[in-house]
């Protein structure tokens, strides 16, 4: 029998032993190695949902790796049920979802939320969609003035959808309300296609919807009327409709909708994702598909969106005290 040498003896069990510990590293090292999560806090059918679903292939498609995606739609108090799993989930790089503004931002500051927008890792903003007004066809209500005469000559009887208290449909429409001299009936839904349906319907009197989905939703066959866009000047999407200032009403309101994930990712895994998701925003595919949605993009990397949000949140901080929104 061959007798194996002393220093291979002690040789072979320290090899095995370096390669039972390469090992797991080595398949740690592949992300992603299962579906990644993409989390909307609001139902199938709104803005939100349509940007998730049109993007989540094409991040999938620049993390390589035959990397996939889900959407998962959290519905539920003004976006805070789906904010608060996003903020609260394993930071792993398998849970990923949109914050929406002012949503994320007003939560927090009207009420105690077991979330804020420090919790999460920003990885970019894809969307910043302008708010707007609009009304059923059927209706004789063409423009803003229209609608201060009828509310007045209707007091408390002009009902209007919302995204939920603090949305940015919503502070738009009371501070439309308070510089118009007008009462108008919130009524909050768990996102905009509820209030799509509702305005399509005629159970409201107006929809406070943002301009991408409201032109979304007329290109479906829904007859609405826009009455004005909250924007600083007309957008590309909206050329021909005046906006708020043009109309007497120095109202200017939007959504960002980012992408962010749970605080603490692995720094390898979150410049995955960052360098995926710019890369996704800037695809000439996606960006013709966005267009024929009528999703405003405007990407923004996260130091960016970092400053965006934080001045955001200032400003909101400061209108709270100056109007307190609440349950109104």
């Amino acid at each position: 029998m061959q007798r194996i040498p002393a220093f291979l003896r002690r040789l072979v069990p320290a090899l095995l032993l370096s390669a039972a510990a390469v090992a797991p590293t080595a398949a740690l090292a592949v992300y992603p190695e299962r579906p990644i999560k993409i989390v909307v806090a609001y139902g199938p059918g709104g803005g939100t949902d349509m940007t998730a679903r049109l993007i989540a292939p094409y991040i999938a498609k620049y993390l390589g790796n035959n990397a996939s995606t889900m959407v998962v739609n959290r519905p539920g108090a003004g976006g805070g049920i789906g904010f608060a799993e996003l903020a609260n989930a394993q930071p792993d790089g398998y849970t990923i979802g949109f914050i929406n503004t002012p949503n994320v931002l007003t939560i927090p500051i009207e009420r105690k939320a077991n979330f804020h927008w420090q919790q999460y890792d920003l990885l970019g903003n894809i969307i910043d969609d302008p708010g707007n007004f609009s009304v059923h066809a059927d209706t004789p209500i063409k423009n803003l003035a229209e609608l201060v005469s009828f509310a007045k000559a209707n007091p408390g009887k002009v009902t209007y959808g919302t995204t939920g208290v603090g949305s940015d449909d919503h502070l738009a429409a009371l501070m439309f309300s308070r510089a118009a001299g007008v009462q108008l009936t919130h009524v909050p839904f768990k996102g905009a296609a509820e209030v799509h349906q509702a305005i399509a319907s005629k159970q409201i009197t107006m929809a406070a919807m943002n301009i991408g989905e409201a032109l979304q939703y007329a290109k479906g066959g829904t007859p609405l009327r826009n009455l004005g866009q909250m924007s600083t000047g007309r957008t590309n999407l909206a050329p021909d409709l005046p906006t708020f200032a043009e109309q007497g009403h120095d109202i200017v309101m939007a959504s960002l909708r980012g992408i962010a994930a749970p605080k603490g990712l692995p720094p390898a895994v979150r410049e995955q994702l960052v360098g995926a998701i710019q890369k996704a925003a800037a695809d000439p595919e996606f960006q013709e598909k966005a267009a024929k949605s009528f999703a405003p993009l405007r990407y923004m990397a996260p130091a960016a969106y970092e400053a965006e949000l934080k001045g955001a949140e200032a400003n909101f901080k400061q209108l709270w005290q100056a109007m307190p929104w609440g349950e109104k």
